[in-house]
């Protein structure tokens, strides 16, 4: 690729005092560190569109187009940061230092960046506070009551090996350190099956748990949830609406997961008072407590949240976010769905772990240990004999209880994965297989929105777009904040030729779950999407997206070769098929084994593409 000018906005970030941390104990800063890439910097750089130029031991410069988003990913690591400092000794902290410069840069033929505009963004890192983000004024005139910014003018500065000083402004990224929830950001190692099972365990392991208990004449357990009213921290009358809104939209989502939630006016009875919660837990048989505030500000508003135990009153888990005020009516169900969707996952590894525990070699207990080996394996790849325990795990639940909800959702979703990937050795008989156990989950379990999500994707790998778009449209209508319909749903569109549906199909999906553990298949739906309408370089830009929370999946580098050889870019398609040549695990190897499966959505080429894989190094046999 030729050198060439453009404007970008840029983001340099560091860690403060990393040789004085090394020096104590460089093996455990490493480690911190590299979790902490996984954990939260990238994926939070991916969910912002950047790109990452150059990386030092401990620092990264970041492309993006947009400095609103470059500003956006620096809070949210900065936020991040505070959560995992919460508790620690100053000595032990890994803080962070940003630089956010928008100016014009040189982009060399490796994709490296140089020229005035890098300069000053890694100057600007130098001199921020640790937690802090310093914005030249070019940055942040243009971010300037678009985000609730406080900041502090530091006035022209003067910056190390920079003729003209330069305005500097220092944003404070907020609030105290939040309680560090039960589980991290998306980590890139996680596959699509990780959050089935997580869904799974979620919408029926509480319920099917005390369904099944019933049917085989054991006493049930009540599971019940008390969501407290979300208290309004200012003033303004409007937010006590927000307020109501959020409440009862979390205690009706709360009743889908087939539990107990405590009526709206005895939890009013609590509202804003010092409780004992282990007290109240054990009055009214509570398994979980809910609850949170929200708090305006000039253009957005913060709402926070945290579950905690009924039993042991501990935090099980905690969040906050901040939403644009624009549109109240669709943020109450954006927030509402932020935090359900946020919640999954913990309340999910609290109940299996709960019911493995109370009933081991049950059905019940057999199907979360079927749940629990789908999830545990890489996002690019299938290990054989790893299906073949998952079967035999779901097949023993199902044989000794054939209405098991989570193995009646577990397996069909693993045989639809393995047709999605090219992998099976009997397409049509696991599509047969996936459709019975769909069929008998829809009847055993009619209003689930598990189950009929299931069949969105069962339609869409039997070749029915357009069947697949109306079942999805139907279920999101239902059930507007469930997120893994979208996940079957938006490739649909893609299939059933409404790309532009697919593209804000996804757009929202990533606002109602920012740090979904399969974020990285949404991403490259978009770019499938966008290659669909020609838009090849943006197509490229999410694909690479997409490897960044998932660096060895064989379909997105698959498109990366293909799309770097449409856009001329030959010598780095070329890199690119000597990193998939590379790649463990079973993948498409031949031009005639790419064209064989060419029946299965994500396997599909078109012969472009074809032939650009054929120009890359791709064989015929």
């Amino acid at each position: 690729m030729a050198e060439g000018r453009k404007l970008v906005a840029i983001l340099a970030a560091d860690v403060v005092g990393y040789s004085r941390l090394a020096g104590v104990d460089e093996e455990l800063i490493l480690a911190r560190l590299r979790t902490l890439r996984s954990d939260l910097i990238d994926p939070t750089i991916a969910v912002h569109g950047g790109r990452v130029v150059n990386r030092t031991g401990d620092g990264v410069l970041v492309e993006f187009r947009s400095v609103v988003d470059a500003v956006r990913c620096a809070i949210e690591i900065q936020l991040g940061m505070a959560e995992r400092n919460a508790g620690l000794p100053a000595e032990k902290r890994i803080e962070y230092r940003v630089g956010v410069h928008v100016g014009d840069v040189v982009e060399e033929s490796d994709g490296d960046l140089m020229g005035d505009g890098v300069n000053i963004a890694a100057r600007l890192e130098g001199i921020a506070k640790p937690g802090a983000i310093c914005l030249s004024e070019q940055a942040y005139w243009q971010v300037k009551g678009r985000l609730d910014l406080a900041v502090m003018d530091l006035g022209r500065t003067r910056l190390k090996n920079i003729a003209e000083p330069v305005h500097v402004y220092s944003l404070e990224a907020g609030a105290a350190a939040r309680a560090k929830p039960l589980k991290g950001a998306a980590r890139r190692q996680w596959s699509l099956i990780i959050a089935l099972a997580a869904l799974i365990v979620a919408l029926a392991a509480i319920g099917a748990g005390v369904w099944h208990s019933r049917r085989v004449g054991a006493k049930a357990e009540r599971v019940a949830v008390m969501v407290l009213p979300f208290a309004n921290l200012s003033g303004e009358s409007s937010m006590n609406q927000l307020a109501e809104a959020v409440t009862n939209g979390l205690a009706d989502a709360a009743s889908r997961f087939s539990v107990h939630v405590i009526a709206i006016d005895t939890a009013k009875a609590y509202a804003g008072k010092p409780i004992d919660v282990k007290q109240v837990g054990k009055d009214l048989g509570l398994r979980y407590l809910l609850r949170g505030s929200v708090q305006p500000a000039e253009t957005r508003v913060r709402v926070s949240a945290e579950l905690i135990d009924g039993e042991s009153g501990v935090q099980l888990w905690a969040e906050s976010f901040d939403e644009d005020r624009a549109d109240l009516l669709q943020m109450e169900d954006e927030i509402v769905a932020r935090i359900m969707n946020a919640l999954i996952k913990p309340v999910a590894d609290i109940e299996a772990e709960r019911a493995s525990r109370a009933r081991p070699g049950s059905p019940m207990a057999l199907a979360l240990l079927c749940a629990a080996r789908a999830g545990d394996y890489a996002a690019e790849t299938v290990d054989p004999e790893k299906s073949a325990e998952v079967f035999k795990t779901c097949d023993e639940a199902l044989r000794l209880d054939p209405r098991n909800v989570i193995a009646l959702s577990v397996r069909p979703a693993w045989l639809l994965d393995g047709v999605d990937r090219a992998q099976s050795a009997d397409r049509e008989g696991d599509l047969s297989r996936a459709e019975k156990d769909v069929t008998t989950l829809l009847a055993v379990n009619p209003g689930s929105p598990w189950a009929h999500a299931l069949k969105v994707n069962l339609l869409r790998m039997e070749g029915r777009p357009e069947q697949a778009v109306a079942e999805g449209e139907q279920n999101v209508a239902l059930n507007p904040g469930f997120v893994q319909t979208y996940y079957w749903l938006c490739p649909s569109y893609t299939d059933a030729k409404q790309s532009e549906k697919a593209i804000d199909c996804v757009d929202k999906a990533i606002r109602l779950s920012p740090h979904d553990p399969a974020l990285y298949g949404l991403l490259m739906t978009k770019a499938g999407a966008l290659e669909t309408l020609g838009r090849d370089a943006e197509a490229l830009d999410w694909w690479r997206r997409s490897l960044v929370l998932s660096p060895a999946s064989p379909i997105a580098l698959r498109h990366e070769i293909a799309l770097l050889e449409i856009l001329g870019r030959d010598e780095e398609a070329k890199e690119a098929y000597r990193r998939y040549s590379a790649l463990p695990g079973p993948k498409v190897s031949t031009i005639a084994e790419l064209r064989a499966c060419a029946a299965v959505p994500s396997c599909a080429a078109s012969e472009r593409n074809i032939e650009a894989l054929r120009k890359a190094g791709m064989p015929e046999q």
